[in-house]
C-alpha cells in the first residue's frame, strides 16, 4: 500500500460531530491500492467494556485517491480510535503517531475525539436543506410602481448596458409572486437593495435606507409578510468589503484627510485620499475608485456594520444575509457577524461569496454555506463541453464533496448561473436539452439549489451587463415548456426526501464514456438517475439488485432483468428512477 497517500486528521473535514450522537470519521487513500478500511474505537477511559470495529464505505474516487467514511456513535459522547487498512494479505494501522505494522496498546498514540459539544456543532438552518432559491436583481425583474423610476429609464427589455436602470423594484416582485410560487421555490435571495447610486446597488451609500428608486422599508415589510405567507424566505445582499465614495463617512475622510474620525473605517494607504493615473491611494473593490474598501478591524465600523445585520432582521424578519466579496472580509468580522445574525435570527441562513475553497470560512464559526461557483464550473464544463468524459467529471465533483463535511454538503448554495456569469442557456449554446441536463443535476445533487431569474423562461445572455437583462412578462415570448419543466423537476426534488439529505454516489463514470448513473439513498427512498449527454441514442446497462424501480416523473416500471437495469436515452436524454425502501 502506498501509505504516503493515507490522510486522517482528528476534529477536521476528516473527524467531525454531524449531530450529537454521530460523529463521521473519513479516511484517504491512493486510488484502486486498499482493499479494506476498518475504524476501531473504543472510550478512552474504560477500552476493555466500551470498544467496536466497523467498516468504512468507500464514498467517492478523484483522480488520485479514494475517500472512506463511517458514522461512530459512541456511547459516551468521546472515543479514541485507530485504523486498521487491508490489501491482500498486507495490514497496516493508522494512528496519531504515523503507520505501523502492528496496533499499538490502547490508547497511546491513538487520535482523539474528547467530546461531542453541542455549541461546537455546524448548524446550518434545517430549512436551507429543503429550499429552492430563486435569485433576483429588483432593477431587471419587474416594474411595479412607475412613480419611483429614476431620470433616463430605459424601456422594458431593451439590451442592458452597465450603467442602465430599468425601473424594476420592491412593488414588481410582491406584483409577481404568483410566478415564484408557480414555479416552486421557496426561497428568494434579492441582490442589493439598499441606497446606492448604481442599478445593481454593490456601491451603498447608507445601509439602513432602501434605495428610493426600489421602495422603502415598508414595502419590504409587505414582501417579507407576503412572501412568509407562502412558505418563501427572504434573504438579502450585504457588501460589507466596500461602500460607495458616496458613503458619508468616506465622505468625510475625503474632506478632512487624516483628521477625519473615520479615516480608519477605511485603507488608505497615503493622504489624501484620491485616484491618480486610474489608482486609487486607498483599497477598493478591485480597482474602482468610486468602491473604497472598509477597515472591517477598525471597532467603529465593525459595530455600525453589525449593527446593520441586527437591524434588517429586527425591522423586516428577513431570514438571513448573502455576503458580497466575502473572502476579502477578515474572518473575526465574520465570526463576530454570525454572532450578532444568529443572536437575532437563530435560523438565519448565512451565505459567503467565496469563488474557491471556502473551508475556512464553514467551519461552524462564520458561513453556513457559501455560493459553490465550483460546482457550476464543473456541471457547464461537462454538460455543455465537448468530449465530455463521465470519469472526470466524477472525480471532479466527488473532490467538490470531500472539500466539506456532510452538513455543509447538505447546505451549499448551488448554482448554474448568476448576475455575474453568462446565463446557463448562453453557455449551453442555446441547447435546451444541455440545459435541461444541468438542470436535472442541479436539482437532483446534494445542497441547496438556486434558479437565477429568467433562467427558467429561456432567458440568455453573456456576461455583465447582458446577463442581467430584464424578465420577460409576455407570455407568448415566455418559453412556457421550460418553465414547467423547471416546476416539474424543483417540485419532485421538494417532495422527496432522499433528493434533499440523501447520501450522493457516482454508479457509473468511466474514462472515454460521456454518460453517468448516479443515485441519492435515503432512509426511506432511493433514486438513480441515468444521463446522456451525447448526440447519439444509447443503452446504458448497470447491475441492479431489485426490480422495483419506477419512473420518478411518469409512475411507469422500469423493470430490472437478471440482475441489469437496461435504461434507454435519447441523445442528451435522462432519466430519474425512484423506489421505495
Amino acid at each position: 500500500m502506498f501509505q504516503e497517500c493515507f490522510q486522517h486528521a482528528a476534529r477536521s473535514i476528516w473527524a467531525y460531530a454531524y449531530d450529537m450522537e454521530t460523529i463521521h470519521l473519513r479516511v484517504r487513500t491512493k486510488r484502486d491500492d486498499v482493499e479494506e478500511v476498518t475504524v476501531i474505537a473504543g472510550d478512552k477511559y474504560d477500552w476493555d467494556r466500551f470498544n467496536e470495529e466497523r467498516p468504512l464505505v468507500k464514498i467517492a474516487a478523484d483522480r488520485f485517491y479514494d475517500y472512506w467514511e463511517a458514522a461512530v456513535k459512541p456511547k459516551f459522547s468521546r472515543f479514541a480510535y485507530l485504523f486498521r487498512l487491508r490489501q491482500g494479505d498486507e495490514t497496516v494501522y493508522l494512528t496519531e503517531d504515523g503507520v505501523c505494522d502492528n496496533p499499538p496498546p490502547p490508547v497511546a498514540g491513538y487520535y482523539d475525539f474528547p467530546y461531542i459539544h453541542e455549541i461546537d456543532l455546524f448548524a446550518a438552518p434545517e430549512w436551507a436543506k429543503s429550499a429552492v432559491f430563486y435569485q433576483i436583481m429588483p432593477d431587471r425583474f419587474a416594474n411595479g410602481d412607475a412613480s419611483l423610476n429614476p431620470e433616463g429609464v430605459q424601456d422594458w427589455g431593451e439590451t442592458p448596458a452597465a450603467d442602465s436602470c430599468f425601473g424594476g423594484d420592491l412593488k414588481g416582485i410582491l406584483d409577481h409572486l404568483d410566478h415564484i410560487s408557480e414555479l416552486g421555490a421557496t426561497a428568494i435571495y434579492l441582490t442589493p437593495i439598499f441606497q446606492a447610486p448604481s442599478s445593481h446597488k454593490y456601491d451603498t451609500i447608507d445601509y439602513k435606507k432602501i434605495d428610493e428608486h426600489f421602495g422603502d422599508k415598508e414595502m419590504l415589510k409587505q414582501l417579507v409578510n407576503a412572501c412568509h405567507s407562502r412558505g418563501i424566505r427572504v434573504v438579502l445582499d450585504a457588501v460589507f468589503n466596500h461602500t460607495s465614495e458616496r458613503f458619508p463617512p468616506f465622505q468625510d475622510v475625503l474632506r478632512n484627510g487624516e483628521q477625519s474620525k473615520y479615516a480608519d473605517w477605511f485603507h488608505v494607504r497615503t493622504f489624501p485620499a484620491e485616484v491618480k493615473d486610474g489608482i486609487a491611494t486607498y483599497d477598493t473593490f478591485g480597482f474602482y475608485g468610486q468602491m473604497p474598501k472598509l477597515n472591517t478591524a477598525n471597532p467603529e465600523a465593525k459595530q455600525y456594520l453589525l449593527d446593520v445585520a441586527e437591524y434588517w432582521i429586527r425591522e423586516t424578519d428577513i431570514d438571513g444575509w448573502r455576503l458580497d466579496v466575502a473572502g476579502e472580509v477578515d474572518h473575526h468580522f465574520w465570526r463576530a457577524f454570525r454572532q450578532t445574525v444568529k443572536a437575532a435570527k437563530p435560523d438565519a441562513y448565512i451565505i459567503g461569496e467565496v469563488w474557491n475553497d471556502a473551508r475556512p470560512w464553514l467551519l461552524g464559526d462564520q458561513f453556513d454555506s457559501v455560493m459553490n461557483y465550483p460546482f457550476a464550473g464543473r456541471a457547464l464544463g461537462f454538460f455543455a463541453g465537448e468530449g465530455a468524459d463521465g470519469r472526470t467529471f466524477a472525480e471532479e465533483i466527488n473532490g467538490l464533496l470531500m472539500r466539506y463535511a456532510q452538513p455543509t454538503n447538505e447546505v451549499v448554495f448551488n448554482l448554474l448561473s448568476s448576475h455575474d456569469t453568462p446565463r446557463v442557456l448562453t453557455q449551453a449554446g442555446g441547447d435546451k436539452r444541455k440545459l435541461k441536463l444541468m438542470v436535472v443535476f442541479l436539482l437532483t445533487y446534494i445542497g441547496t439549489p438556486c434558479i437565477f431569474y429568467g433562467d427558467e423562461v429561456g432567458l440568455q445572455g453573456e456576461n455583465d451587463p447582458g446577463c442581467r437583462c430584464c424578465m420577460e412578462w409576455d407570455e407568448e415570448r415566455q418559453d412556457r415548456e421550460l418553465f414547467d419543466f423547471y416546476k416539474l423537476l424543483i417540485g419532485l426534488r421538494t417532495s422527496s426526501p432522499a433528493l434533499l439529505s440523501g447520501r450522493f454516489r457516482f454508479l457509473h463514470a468511466e474514462a472515454g464514456d460521456a454518460r453517468i448513473v448516479y443515485e441519492r439513498l435515503g432512509d426511506a427512498e432511493h433514486f438513480t438517475v441515468w444521463m446522456n449527454p451525447t448526440g447519439e441514442e444509447t443503452v446504458l446497462e448497470h447491475a441492479m439488485e431489485t426490480n422495483d424501480w419506477h419512473d420518478a416523473l411518469t409512475g411507469e416500471h422500469a423493470p430490472a432483468e437478471d440482475g441489469v437495469q437496461r435504461v434507454e436515452l435519447e441523445p442528451y436524454g435522462y432519466r430519474i428512477l425512484r423506489r421505495e425502501l
